[in-house]
């Protein structure tokens, strides 16, 4: 009788949640705040008379940008121009998906020759740029998922905005309703962690906007008012790594229970300002 080899079976370890989360290297495109400051007021959070540390908000900023580069991502800068205080919030600039640049249109006067700047980089890089006629807050409201663009409107971004997006940009928009003034563009009130998921504040949105939401994202992340106010949905995520202020630790244990890394980077002087790290961080998509 010829004895035949036992063969041990061995079950294969299932990957962690945290191992499934996979980094993707971005492209960011910022600009520095050297003439920060808060000269009007287009938004809740905004006060003229709440002085602004200009050193800080710069060293604030470097580590945001120092934080990026040691996660393996490639940063461009913008040239900052004197009496545009806002420049340095590159999101609202514009959007980029595939290569085609959606440009920007403001709604607040002060800040419309921000876009004649962004414009000329895009430009000079060898891009062309479509200047919409409609006002768009560029990745303040228009937000990639990886298969359409969510686009928020409701305070800046107008729905002809929308449309405009869509003929040029040949992917799907859906539109979304904002409804708290404290959240007044879609990135202080949702997030994108990866291709299949999002993070977000429901009550920052319309009860239809709510509905799409739950329809799309079953499993997503939900936020407090809380984590909102701390702007822990002013974050960006590369898939893994999450960019998250840390005045929202009860939002970042959530998302790492979830498998994500949060990353703590301190904004706090670009939040008397109503911006944060998703703020004063453009994404190019090529």
């Amino acid at each position: 009788m010829v004895s035949t080899p036992s063969v041990t079976h061995r079950k294969r370890r299932k990957p962690s949640v945290s191992e499934s989360r996979v980094q993707r290297p971005r492209r960011f495109l910022v600009c520095e705040p050297r003439h920060f400051a808060v000269q009007y007021a287009i938004n809740p959070w905004m006060n003229p008379d709440r002085p602004v540390d200009v050193d800080l908000a710069q060293e604030q900023w470097r580590t945001l940008i120092s934080a990026y580069r040691a996660h393996g991502h490639a940063v461009d800068s913008v040239e900052p121009v004197p009496g545009l205080p806002d420049m340095v919030f590159a999101a609202n600039a514009a959007f980029v998906v595939g290569g085609r640049v959606f440009g920007s249109l403001f709604h607040a006067p002060e800040r419309r020759p921000e876009s004649l700047h962004y414009d000329t980089w895009f430009k000079t890089a060898g891009y062309d740029v479509y200047r919409p006629e409609s006002v768009s807050e560029g990745e303040g409201d228009l937000v990639w998922t990886g298969r359409y663009v969510l686009a928020g409107t409701g305070f800046r971004t107008s729905r002809a905005a929308h449309r405009e997006a869509q003929e040029f940009l040949g992917h799907p928009v859906i539109g979304l309703t904002l409804v708290d003034p404290y959240f007044y563009h879609l990135d202080t009130a949702l997030f994108v962690l990866d291709d299949d998921n999002i993070c977000y504040f429901p009550e920052a949105f319309s009860p239809g906007s709510r509905e799409v939401l739950r329809r799309l994202y079953p499993d997503a992340v939900l936020a407090t008012r809380e984590d909102a106010l701390a702007f822990g949905l002013n974050s960006v995520s590369d898939g893994r790594n999450v960019f998250i202020a840390p005045q929202a630790e009860a939002l970042a244990e959530r998302l790492a229970g979830h498998g994500y890394t949060p990353v703590p980077v301190d904004l706090s002087e670009f939040h008397k300002a109503g911006g944060g790290i998703k703020c004063c961080t453009q994404e190019i998509r090529t």
